[in-house]
């Protein structure tokens, strides 16, 4: 399956730094954009394996409201 996420990226002290928009937690960084895209795309993967394991022996949800400023 193939998904479509938004790369946020910036530049700091020379390095690509960037997040995924819809994904809060994962970042990564880059020597350039290209590399920040393989590295940031790894970072996920690493996370969804993490998330993946983590077994969850009973869960529910509740609706939450909140102020938003």
């Amino acid at each position: 399956m193939i998904r479509s996420f938004t790369l946020d990226f910036w530049i700091d002290d020379g390095w690509y730094v960037g997040k995924l928009r819809e994904v809060p937690g994962v970042f990564s960084q880059g020597a350039n954009l290209e590399e920040l895209k393989i590295n940031i795309k790894d970072a996920y993967g690493l996370m969804m394996e993490e998330t993946m394991q983590t077994p969850v022996e009973k869960s529910d949800s509740v609706e939450l409201k909140m102020e938003i400023p």
